[in-house]
């Protein structure tokens, strides 16, 4: 079975088979010579084998329509050409989104023979002559690949329904356990694709020695005096029970844990850092799972191990899944850790998330503290720290009302319908009155939705009043959408096959470098355009930092002071011991997180975020330094009109302009959450050595000691702790320019060289290929260009190829 026939089948909702012609050996070939007896052998009832035989005749139906695509000649293992069967439309998506769907498998066999063709050339370059061209084009090659991958981070707090919501948007009821054991708050679980077989597997990372010795220091800080019952000595009691059993009664803060005989299984679990789990169904991996991910409800007679203490983050791979291909699902704790290392990777993850879905149950989504917590703790992280586009709050449990059980079955429905209504115009509210969010998103990019996991699971024609759930997995279903991806990637596969092309024709007398000469001007004047919009926006932030930089004078004395004095007593004492131990930021057992340097950078945040939005906005629809970007040119379409006989080397330059604009989005997305996170950085690094100086005093007096060490640290260096902030931040932003304007040059500049001052007539032949390539190419851009059409003018309703010819009409 090769990855053709598995693809046709999870696309014909037909996975359940994949097994079956694995163990019969049907591959492509052999797909196409299956008759009624042996379709019957492989599909055993009625209804899969006649919409098989429906797609299979659709199948030979399109192959024979495109035949007059060619076979290429020596360009490797190329197969006829054929087009993909046309994929169901979903009944849960919009039109324009079925006519993406339509176009998925076609897309993925262009995919497919484009791979095939460069494998070919490149074997071609390989078997030829060694000159600079050759290897460069060699190295091209082997660079054009599609990395698509999106996080989506799901918060909300222990019964929400996090994972119940996420088995039943991905379809997978029993993956992620639910209900009978409590979920443990501080694993970060990852849902991503399996695409190397067909099980259900699971890699555990586990926290390094060093992490497990700071969280005993930690947990033995609160249950060595237990005359301080409060809530985080019973929150280490029960971390250490779910290792140690009854045995943690005799831990004393003296005692070598690590050396003990009783924590072999401990030692051996972070000595090999990682555990892999691998089963044949969800049920049974979901089960293996438990242990290390929920927290069981221990009797005194009960001796399991429980080791989610030890986990740092959990993956689990499922197969055959569409909603995963090129999505990730991450539930995430609600607030980082107060372990070092799990938040950082927290807030990393968070960082790199593309959306965010926030979960709450609808009889409390509006009034309950924590979510709206999350959203305030973690907006910055997301917002102008990292790069996401929407916040969904998700409130679930939707089908459940008050006194149901009174009602007839038409009242239940308007019940719900005016509950649902409710909840959604309250959620609103509240996210309109977070100002501090507001600072990061933009009042579009929030939604809300109201979903019944359970009841989606057991029946799924509940409508929408019910549940939304069909909604979020259209939401994957366009984060999975790789249009782009192909379509890029056939750009450069038709530019590097013009590149070899033109470089195998003889030069016309002065022609390339005329052009030569108009490219690199245009070159010159692009990067100075870029430079120009870069300077103007570290000007104006440079502006707003000033006024940041003096309100943190002036503010930060007493915001220590609120912070330091206010509070009395053992308990505040142990807190701040926490903090000082773990370098400013320590999170309670109620959530709340505590961070001495946000508070001190908030005021610089605070200066910048509105400008910095503007500059650098995560939704898709806006540009970075206001489009300076995507307007860099090198003018290629108007030389080609005009300069035939280099058309080909112009083509590829005209790719690997757009390729640059690719690359450089790419480097200022990454970029910008530095920048952004910076001001915090340099706040850390200032206050270090006041932590090192407090975490050192311990008995009488310590406290006092403690709080006036930091006092007197902030006071000394307010004059230049901030202004330090603002110059660091600048810092970051002039690397920003300098990448970006070296990446142009370097880039661009080689480019032209190999393409405009270079010949070699040793490249081998690649006419076919690049005409087979173009087809593919002129193919995507129509059907294109034929969903942008259908997308402004609202043609819902009607097939690709009628929109195609509808578009091509009107041109």
């Amino acid at each position: 079975m090769d990855e053709f026939v598995r693809d046709l089948l999870t696309g014909w909702d037909l996975g359940d088979y994949i097994e079956k012609f694995r163990e019969e050996r049907i591959d492509k070939r052999c797909l196409f010579l299956l008759d009624d007896d042996a379709i019957k052998d492989l599909l055993d009832k009625t209804g899969p084998r006649v919409m098989f035989k429906d797609k299979l005749k659709s199948l030979k139906e399109a192959q024979n329509a495109e035949n007059q695509v060619s076979t290429l000649s020596n360009a490797g293992d190329q197969g006829r050409r054929r087009a993909a069967p046309q994929e169901e439309s979903s009944r849960l998506l919009t039109p324009t989104k079925k006519r993406r769907q339509d176009t998925a498998f076609p897309e993925k066999i262009i995919l497919s023979q484009v791979k095939n063709i460069m494998t070919g050339v490149h074997e071609k370059l390989t078997c030829g002559t060694e000159t600079e061209l050759n290897g460069f084009l060699q190295e091209k090659i082997s660079d054009l690949k599609i990395e698509k991958r999106e996080l989506v981070g799901v918060f909300g707090r222990t019964g929400a329904g996090k994972s119940s919501l996420i088995n039943a948007v991905i379809g997978e009821k029993d993956l992620l356990p639910t209900g009978t054991v409590r979920a443990c708050t501080t694993v970060m679980i990852k849902v991503e694709a399996n695409t190397k077989n067909q099980n259900y597997e699971a890699e555990i990372e586990f926290i390094t020695k060093e992490d497990w010795e700071q969280d005993l220091w930690y947990l033995l800080t609160f249950v060595v005096n237990e005359d301080q019952r409060d809530e985080d000595y019973h929150e280490a009691v029960n971390l250490l029970s779910a290792l140690y059993g009854k045995e943690w009664k005799k831990i004393t803060a003296q005692k070598n844990l690590w050396n003990d005989r009783a924590n072999k299984v401990i030692r051996d679990f972070i000595d090999r850092g990682k555990e892999k789990l691998s089963c044949a169904s969800a049920a049974e991996l979901s089960q293996k799972l438990t242990r290390f991910t929920r927290s069981g409800l221990k009797s005194e007679e009960d001796e399991k191990k429980w080791f989610w203490p030890l986990v740092k983050c959990v993956t689990v791979k499922v197969p055959n899944n569409s909603f995963l291909q090129h999505v990730t699902l991450v539930d995430l704790p609600g607030s980082g850790d107060r372990n070092n290392s799990r938040d950082k990777m927290w807030r990393e993850v968070v960082g790199d998330c593309s959306s965010v879905w926030i979960v709450a149950d609808i009889n409390r989504a509006a009034s309950e503290k924590e979510p709206w917590e999350i959203l305030k703790n973690a907006c910055n992280l997301m917002g102008n720290g990292g790069q996401c586009q929407e916040i969904h709050f998700v409130c679930t449990k939707s089908d459940v009302v008050e006194d149901s059980d009174e009602l007839m079955a038409e009242d239940v429905q308007k019940a719900i319908h005016d509950q649902n209504v409710q909840a959604k115009s309250e959620v609103k509210r509240g996210f309109d009155a977070l100002n501090i969010v507001n600072r990061h998103f933009s009042e579009g990019c929030f939604k809300v939705f109201t979903v019944s996991s359970k009841e989606f699971l057991k029946r799924k024609h509940l409508g929408p009043d019910e549940t939304e759930v069909p909604k979020l997995q259209e939401h994957l279903q366009n984060l999975n959408d790789c249009h782009s991806e192909t379509m890029n990637y056939v750009s450069e596969a038709k530019g590097i096959l013009s590149l070899i092309q033109g470089a195998r024709r003889r030069e016309v007398a002065g022609i390339k470098e005329k052009v030569c000469k108009v490219i690199e001007n245009n070159l010159s004047r692009e990067r100075d355009k870029v430079s120009r919009s870069i300077q103007m926006t570290s000007e104006t932030f440079k502006s707003c930092l000033d006024k940041g930089v003096e309100k943190s004078k002036r503010s930060c004395k007493r915001a220590m002071e609120t912070f330091l004095f206010d509070e009395d007593g053992r308990c505040f004492h142990r807190t701040l011991k926490c903090v000082v131990t773990k370098n400013g930021v320590h999170k309670t057992t109620k959530g709340e997180q505590l961070n001495l340097n946000k508070k001190l950078a908030s005021w610089l945040m605070d200066s910048i975020d509105e400008t910095f939005r503007k500059t650098f906005p995560n939704e898709s629809k806006h540009e970075a330094f206001n489009g300076a970007i995507k307007s860099f040119t090198l003018d290629t379409e108007r030389l080609i009109e005009r300069n035939k006989n280099v058309e080909l080397q112009l083509i590829y330059l005209k790719t690997e302009e757009e390729k640059l604009q690719t690359e450089l989005n790419e480097i200022i997305r990454t970029s910008k959450k530095r920048i952004y996170n910076s001001l915090m950085t340099s706040i850390e690094e200032t206050m270090q050595p006041c932590y090192d100086e407090a975490k050192q005093y311990s008995g009488t007096g310590s406290f006092n000691k403690m709080r006036i060490t930091i006092m007197d640290h902030v006071d000394s260096t307010k004059e230049n702790m901030f202004e330090t902030a603002r110059d660091a931040m600048m810092s970051k932003l002039q690397e920003l320019r300098e990448d970006i304007l070296g990446a142009m040059k370097k880039t661009i500049q080689k480019s032209i060289d190999l393409s405009l001052k270079t010949e070699d007539r040793s490249l081998p032949d690649v006419t076919e290929e690049l005409r087979a390539v173009t087809q593919f190419y002129d193919q995507l851009k129509k059907s294109s260009d034929a969903e942008t059409y259908a997308v402004w003018f609202d043609l819902p309703g009607l097939s690709t190829a009628q929109v195609s010819l509808t578009y091509l009409n009107n041109l």
